[in-house]
């Protein structure tokens, strides 16, 4: 499938209370790992049988707890300003992520909110 999506993340107002909650419900593995001044970054890992993705605490204080879907893309760039002339609007643009590749942030024209992914050589 072309732009599969490929992580998907749980910005969180508490994680000490999401982490526990849904490695019970439903067994993924959860590890943690060290941002730096970002703070903590709970990987998820669901096994060969589907999307693995992430917890960390909400960046807008404030705003309700929600799960991001990533996509795919080839060309982050080219995707991101595609999105907003399609009616999109870009949320974060071009934001890298250590060694492992960039990501944008669109809200569709009804409002909800994914990411764009390109991972780290390609595009």
């Amino acid at each position: 499938m072309a732009n599969p999506f490929v992580h998907i993340e749980l910005n969180s107002n508490d994680v000490k209370k999401a982490r526990p909650f849904y490695g019970a419900l439903f067994g993924w593995e959860l590890s943690d790992m060290e941002m730096g001044d970002a703070g903590t970054y709970t990987m998820i890992g669901v096994g060969d049988d589907g999307t693995g993705g992430g917890m960390m605490q909400h960046p807008m204080p404030g705003a309700p707890s929600v799960w991001v879907p990533y996509v795919s893309v080839d060309d982050l760039a080219a995707s991101t300003e595609k999105a907003k002339t399609l009616g999109g609007t870009v949320i974060q643009a071009m934001v890298p992520v250590a060694e492992m590749g960039t990501f944008s942030l669109i809200q569709d024209p009804t409002g909800a909110v994914f990411g764009l992914w390109e991972t780290k050589g390609e595009g």
